[in-house]
């Protein structure tokens, strides 16, 4: 197993080997960071640690839906039209890069969520996750191609999500590698409600693959007779953020309620979270739907909202840049996990202590916020999901 890279880098390039990435950042940079230009200076807000400022680093983007950065200080973004841009160290957004796979881009559905490949730094594979056509309609799958220049080289389907069905919503779509070099996948049950519970279906359910698609050694249905063997967890009904707790490695999902219920939590394998027979919501139409504790065989949420969150992306966050970055770093928000915030036009941080929440806060950004991910300075970097989407950038006011 290969050390966690701190907090934030994950979504840099996942766990790979930490001396060799943090030696090509420093050198890579360097010279970026000398020539980062002035952002434009969005507000400052006031937090329960003091304000922070909240700059421009990136316009223009098509509802936005995922982010990376690569060792050279550039930045992969999706748009969930079906588009795929580097963004540079200076703001400038690039056309879109050749070899993306064709997606359904239809409501809740398009491009969604980019990852690096553990080992990047040699073999430059970039993994996508969209909302793939097909007979029946479509589904989610994730695809991997190498990176090269500004084209995706020799891409392949990895993992489809079956069985494809219609309709324009819930496909989930978080991608999160874990330190064993597996990767999570969350996938929506397609607004489809009953196929969560159902073991020989793809949704409502983590999963869990190798990097070449196959099923990794561990996965609890393996062998079980009408068992997909990627489900690591089911029961679930849109998860739209993932992220891996470095001080564990376990991961942490967020998912959508319905009217009410949003749910943060921590998916062990096997376990299910009780979609749709229990929630912490009500239905659209106002009919109740039991309460978790009714039914003390499906496992409960760490914390749940109502009014909803919106919950879209997530990151653990830990205050350390890379070596030879300035710091630009909230120190108080050191080991907290960060999610972005649809509805509530927000960032929640929340506090944990072992599988806990311990303490909320939400920082008002009014404007939809569908990701945020920590930079190589150690600043918090959040997508807005708008027809002129923006990459934001949050330090503390006193940098």
């Amino acid at each position: 197993m290969t050390p966690p890279c701190p907090s934030g880098f994950p979504r840099i390039a996942s766990f790979t080997t930490r001396a060799a990435l943090l030696a090509v950042l420093a050198l890579g940079f360097g010279s970026v960071l000398a020539l980062r230009p002035a952002f434009a200076l969005e507000k400052t807000v006031d937090t329960q640690n003091g304000p922070l400022t909240i700059e421009t680093v990136a316009q223009g983007l098509n509802h936005p839906w995922g982010m990376v950065f690569l060792p050279d200080g550039r930045m992969l973004v999706t748009e969930r039209v079906g588009t795929l841009r580097i963004v540079g160290a200076d703001g400038s957004v690039s056309e879109p890069l050749s070899g993306v796979p064709e997606v359904e881009a239809k409501g809740q559905g398009g491009l969604l969520d980019v990852a690096l490949d553990p080992d990047f730094l040699t073999n430059k594979l970039v993994y996508l996750s969209y909302a793939e056509p097909g007979e029946g309609g479509a589904g989610t799958a994730v695809a991997r191609g190498r990176l090269n220049g500004e084209t995706l080289k020799d891409l392949k389907v990895i993992f489809r999500q079956t069985p494809k069905v219609e309709g324009p919503n819930h496909f989930g779509g978080r991608l999160a590698f874990a330190p064993d070099g597996t990767l999570f996948i969350t996938l929506g049950e397609r607004f489809k409600f009953e196929p969560a519970q159902d073991l020989t279906s793809h949704l409502g359910k983590v999963v869990r693959i190798n990097p070449d698609g196959s099923v990794p050694q561990g996965n609890p249905f393996i062998g079980q007779k009408d068992a997909q063997p990627e489900i690591w967890s089911y029961g679930h009904r849109n998860v739209e953020g993932a992220a891996i707790d470095p001080r564990t490695g376990k991961l942490w999902i967020l998912e959508f309620g319905p009217k009410g219920g949003d749910e943060l939590n921590r998916p062990a394998p096997g376990e299910n979270y009780g979609w749709p027979l229990v929630s912490w919501g009500k239905h659209y139409d106002g009919k109740d739907i039991p309460n978790p504790p009714t039914r003390p065989e499906f496992a409960d949420a760490v914390r749940h909202w109502t009014p909803v969150i919106s919950p879209s992306g997530a990151t653990f966050y830990t205050a350390e840049p890379v070596p030879g970055w300035t710091a630009e770093a909230i120190p108080a928000w050191q080991g907290d996990l960060l999610v972005g915030g649809l509805s509530s036009q927000s960032i929640i941080r929340l506090s944990i202590d072992g599988e806990t929440v311990t303490g909320e806060e939400r920082i008002p950004l009014g404007v939809r916020i569908r990701d945020v991910i920590q930079g190589p300075d150690a600043a918090v970097y959040a997508l807005t999901d708008e027809d002129d989407g923006k990459i934001l950038r949050l330090t503390a006011e006193s940098q």
